[in-house]
């Protein structure tokens, strides 16, 4: 029986309004009255994914930013680890010029973002962006910086992807979190290293746990834990980098709920 479950949100556990469906909720409630822990594992940020866990009721670690902050069930700050600002000026510096992108920060509690986009909205409740300067980024306290675009055209990222590689590949981890979503965070910084501390902190190891994601950002994770789910409607990526971890279904068919409840639940 694992003891600790990890799941990515979006186009994992979340639906695609990138909202907890009603059978997920009473899954994800009824494993908490079975004292097993959960953890919510995303890149996206702590305020937002403690607005999710709050409506949830339940008791959860967040790991956000994959990987660079970890807050325990108390909400506290445990675990950080913050981009150099050497790398944050030079991915800013080389994509700026670039007018399809958006350049997005996490920093402590904000969201940054160097241009105004209402369709990002449609993510998040309340937690919303506030404008930067590219030209004169902050530089302290970032999690990571992370970039999109509105025709959500993969191959154009995958070019940004080579270039902030071949430039700063041994300082940052780069990774897609989606196919539209192209994130950089500090070299060692992942969900997978991230739930190794969760699980200690916890009492318990990697063995104990069960993970489910869907995006490049979540490699590590799924292949880290007792036993890693790819999403079937993960990016052929994944697929191809997980190629011995189990598929399953839909985030539209609430698949990892129906995961959980069948191997967790009813046994």
């Amino acid at each position: 029986m694992y003891q600790i479950v990890a799941s990515d949100l979006d186009g994992t556990l979340l639906n695609p309004d990138h909202k907890i469906a009603p059978f997920t909720r009473d899954v994800l409630q009824r494993l908490a009255q079975k004292n097993i822990n959960f953890v919510f594992a995303t890149g996206r940020h702590h305020i937002d994914v403690a607005e999710i866990r709050e409506k949830l009721a339940i008791p959860a670690y967040m790991i956000t930013s994959n990987g660079a902050r970890v807050h325990n069930c108390q909400g506290e700050l445990v675990f950080q680890q913050n981009l150099s600002a050497n790398v944050i000026r030079g991915v800013i510096a080389l994509a700026k010029d670039d007018p399809a992108l958006h350049i997005h920060m996490y920093r402590g509690d904000q969201w940054l973002l160097n241009n105004d986009n209402e369709q990002l909205k449609e993510f998040h409740d309340s937690f919303s962006y506030h404008l930067f300067d590219v030209n004169n980024p902050p530089v302290d306290n970032v999690a990571k910086v992370f970039f999109t675009r509105d025709d959500e055209d993969h191959e154009a990222l995958v070019k940004w992807e080579q270039i902030f590689n071949a430039h700063f590949g041994d300082k940052a981890n780069i990774a897609f979190s989606t196919p539209w979503c192209l994130e950089v965070m500090d070299a060692g910084v992942s969900k997978g290293h991230a739930l190794q501390a969760v699980a200690e902190a916890l009492g318990y190891q990697l063995t104990d746990c069960i993970a489910f994601g869907d995006g490049m950002n979540d490699a590590e994770m799924l292949a880290m834990a007792g036993k890693g789910l790819v999403m079937g409607t993960s990016h052929e990526k994944v697929k191809l980098a997980l190629p011995n971890n189990e598929v399953i279904g839909s985030n539209a068919d609430e698949a990892v709920a129906h995961y959980l409840e069948q191997h967790l639940l009813t046994r």
